[in-house]
């Protein structure tokens, strides 16, 4: 199949030239600057599906099996979630199941083929939590920068901090990254560059791309301290070309015409002359956008309307709903409007990537990339040029010129200013009318390669916190949590069987509204197994937090507002919560003993090295080495000890068939107790950090953690997750052949500096992350590989877990 038959098979359209160099080039471009409304989206989605599954060997081994499509807003990426599932569903190649009348898609739904593309939401909460498991498959996954960008640095916003470097590792190799609308990314902006060069200078296993697009894209927004344009983003940029203006379809887009005017008032605070103005010049049957720059100013416009008589259809959509709420709001946003016609009322969520076209937009003053953006959704098609009627009104930012009183969040006064005297010569906001963008990008953060360095290790500091990456993801006014609400009475906690959120409950929020509410909130606490009580100065970006439903917040038809008073939540079953002990992938519930399950890993291992050569073939031996020990410590009397009653024989088992009781020794680590075998067995560096970190629990530092019980025999015995120093791991059978001779377990491993057996585990640790052969990608790309296929025998002990995919 060629490119055209496939982009007019999944589209119903011819593609447009510069669609057809996209796919078609010797080299896939690393800047992608088409205006909007253009088909950026179709473009590189499609192109990425042709080049990786119809075009020539060459292109399909350079084309990475994972498209990463990040985008700098929620909204954004449910729109391209359906597209790229509607799509994919036309060219048989969807993997799970698409609705075609509803645009539901579950990826977990139907036949399980390996040969099929699955596409993942990144966006918290349970759904599309195991896209990890399949490293091997080809993938699309689309999520906001704060989800997307937070896993690539290794600290996921709203999941378990232990599956943190298997996401980091999957999203650091063997991926296209696409970075769409970059003009509203902020300072995410600059981590992506940045991304991009820490991957050339500390090396991956496979190939990783990335390519930025806008409409209003300019080459040097794109210069941060470590990016090389000529290595990082090499190639000329792709951009609309004279045969792409002529194009039947193209050219009434091209030629469209948007008259502009301002306002006779400057922005209020109550909303009512805005809300006034849309509905004087609102013409029945047709669409109208209010895009303001707050939700607060959205909210409030939105009530001033709902006051007027005989209303159009109005709607309110920003970021601040429920994932159901928005949905319903947004599609009767882009619904075809009644007879009456339908006003929207909107923040940035429409801004860009949305497809809809209003006859008539009234906008705040915005910076000028914006406002270009903003325009794109004004006789968007090309429409109203015949009766010459598609019109934009821009309203005035109160007290401009004044700095005193001027108050510009979310933008600086200079881009306000700059963006003014723009329109103020403008009578018409047409793209021949438009200048270029010419603003540099400022950036108030850059990530720095010490920065990523430090994000390898994941192990809290010992008051428990992280570091704080959020200045690298957005800009600083931005930040966000993410809440839901339960039925909790305010004169009760919440009981640990509560479960964790679907990402259904979620609802975006502002930091600064939490942290300055006088309410109830709680996050799992996975060490304690509880919902441990939030101060308001202790939250921080990326958080889940639960609410009482009694206290309120939100409203199914404004969203979040901080004084509704009671939320109904939604009803979901949840799923389980992780505590430091539990990793539910691996559990197999069905007796297994320390060789039948090794057995199965060691092929799973296989498998999955088959399918992805030749780029893991020098780390084969290691992987396997790794898998043969992984469980070795299982045979530890502790772990042994937990084993339920009535085990069929007496073995040394690794997996048992009941849940197995609490260990004695709470923490208790049995992927400890393995690795430290193998270094006192000869085994290199590299193995035993692979068998220490498959449970992402133990990883470049051994530390004992606050409720662990300490030896009462000797108060200066070593201890650390359950292990102590010189506990005997008796001699047991690993399969294939290979025995774990009786072993005394030596924790100096654990001090700092050089010990009775060299060099510490930190130290040894930080010379992989740091040797130019391993370096913190690689490093993780390969722990998740242990860990799938640890997974993997779990979950099927019978299967050799091995999909062989031919790209």
């Amino acid at each position: 199949m060629n490119f055209r038959d496939l982009f007019e098979k999944a589209t119903g359209y011819d593609p447009f030239p510069y669609q057809l160099r996209l796919a078609d080039g010797d080299a896939w471009p690393a800047v992608l600057a088409v205006p909007t409304g253009l088909g950026k989206t179709a473009a590189t989605i499609l192109g990425w599906v042709w080049r990786r599954r119809f075009g020539d060997e060459k292109t399909r081994r350079q084309t990475p099996r994972r498209l990463v499509y990040c985008l700098p807003m929620r909204v954004l990426a449910e729109q391209t979630e359906r597209c790229a599932a509607g799509w994919l569903s036309k060219l048989s190649l969807l993997g799970g199941k698409f609705d075609v009348k509803t645009r539901a898609y579950d990826p977990w739904a139907g036949d399980d083929d390996p040969a099929k593309i699955r596409v993942h939401m990144l966006m918290g909460g349970d759904v599309d939590r195991d896209w990890d498991r399949y490293p091997e498959r080809d993938t699309i996954l689309i999520g906001t920068q704060d989800m997307l960008l937070s896993r690539a640095l290794n600290r996921g916003y709203a999941m378990s901090r232990f599956r943190w470097p298997m996401q980091f590792g999957l999203l650091n190799n063997d991926c296209l990254w696409v970075m769409d609308e970059v003009q509203l990314m902020g300072s995410g902006l600059a981590t992506t560059t940045q991304l991009q060069a820490f991957r050339r200078k500390l090396g991956t296993t496979s190939s990783v791309q990335s390519t930025w697009m806008s409409a209003t894209l300019r080459r040097e927004w794109l210069t941060t301290v470590d990016f090389d344009a000529g290595r990082d983003a090499p190639g000329a940029p792709l951009e609309i070309s004279d045969a792409d203006k002529k194009h039947p379809v193209l050219q009434p887009r091209f030629a469209a015409t948007k008259k502009l005017e301002r306002a006779p008032f400057e922005a209020t605070d109550d909303g009512e002359a805005e809300a006034a103005l849309a509905f004087s010049r609102h013409a029945p049957g047709s669409r109208t956008l209010v895009v303001v720059n707050t939700v607060k100013r959205a909210q409030a416009i939105y009530r001033a309307l709902g006051k007027k008589k005989h209303l159009p259809d109005v709607v309110l959509v920003h970021s601040r709903f429920r994932p159901g709420d928005r949905k319903l709001a947004l599609d009767k946003l882009l619904g075809e409007p009644g007879e009456c016609g339908t006003i929207g009322v909107c923040t940035q969520v429409v801004e860009a990537g949305v497809d809809v076209s209003a006859k008539l937009l009234i906008t705040d003053l915005a910076p000028w990339a914006a406002l270009v953006q903003r325009f794109g959704r004004c006789n968007r098609t090309g429409e109203y040029n015949d009766s010459q009627s598609a019109s934009v009104v821009w309203i005035e930012h109160p007290s401009l010129r004044d700095d005193k009183k001027l108050k510009p969040a979310p933008y600086l006064a200079e881009e306000l200013r700059e963006a003014a005297d723009r329109l103020s010569k403008l009578t018409d906001v047409g793209p021949r009318s438009l200048p270029a963008v010419t603003a540099p990008m400022e950036y108030t953060h850059v990530i720095r390669r010490k920065d990523l360095i430090d994000l390898f290790d994941t192990t809290p500091d010992l008051a428990g916190a992280d570091i704080d990456i959020s200045r690298f993801i957005r800009d600083t006014d931005d930040h966000d949590v993410r809440v839901f609400w339960r039925d909790v009475s305010d004169k009760e906690e919440p009981s640990p069987k509560e479960p964790s959120p679907a990402r259904e409950e979620l609802c975006t929020v502002p930091i600064g509204e939490i942290r300055g509410a006088k309410r109830g909130m709680w996050r799992w606490d996975h060490l304690g197994r509880q919902w441990a009580k939030v101060r308001p100065n202790a939250v921080f970006p990326g958080l889940m937090l639960m609410l009482r439903a009694c206290e309120g917040g939100y409203s199914r038809e404004i969203g979040w507002t901080a004084k509704e008073k009671v939320t109904e939540p939604v009803r979901l079953p949840g799923r389980e919560n992780e505590d430091n002990d539990s990793d539910r992938d691996s559990e197999q519930r069905e007796w297994a003993t320390i060789p039948e399950h090794t057995n199965g890993v060691v092929n799973a291992v296989r498998g999955l090295l088959d399918c992805l050569k030749p780029d893991l073939e020098r780390w084969r031996p290691t992987l396997l080495t790794a898998a043969r020990w992984h469980d070795g410590g299982k045979a530890h009397p502790i772990f042994q000890g937990a084993m339920p009653v009535g085990a069929p024989r007496a073995d040394i088992w690794a997996k048992s068939k009941p849940k197995m009781t609490r260990y004695q020794r709470p923490g208790f680590r049995h992927e400890l107790s393995s690795a430290i075998a193998m270094l006192l067995n000869g085994h290199d560096d590299l193995a035993a950090y692979l068998t220490a970190a498959h449970h992402g629990k133990v990883r470049l530092s051994i530390r004992s953690l606050p409720h662990e019980k300490q030896p009462k025999d000797d108060p200066q015995r070593r201890f650390a997750r359950g292990i102590w120093d010189g506990d005997v791991l008796p001699a047991s059978d690993l399969g294939g052949g290979v025995t774990l001779p009786e072993t005394a377990l030596d924790l100096s491993f654990m001090e700092l500096g050089d010990g009775p057996r060299g060099k510490s585990w930190l130290a040894r640790m930080l010379s992989l992350r740091d040797d130019p052969e391993h370096g913190p990608f690689r490093l993780a790309y390969l722990e998740a590989l242990l860990r799938v296929a640890d997974w993997r025998a779990s979950g099927d002990p019978s299967a050799d877990a091995g999909e062989e995919v031919q790209p």
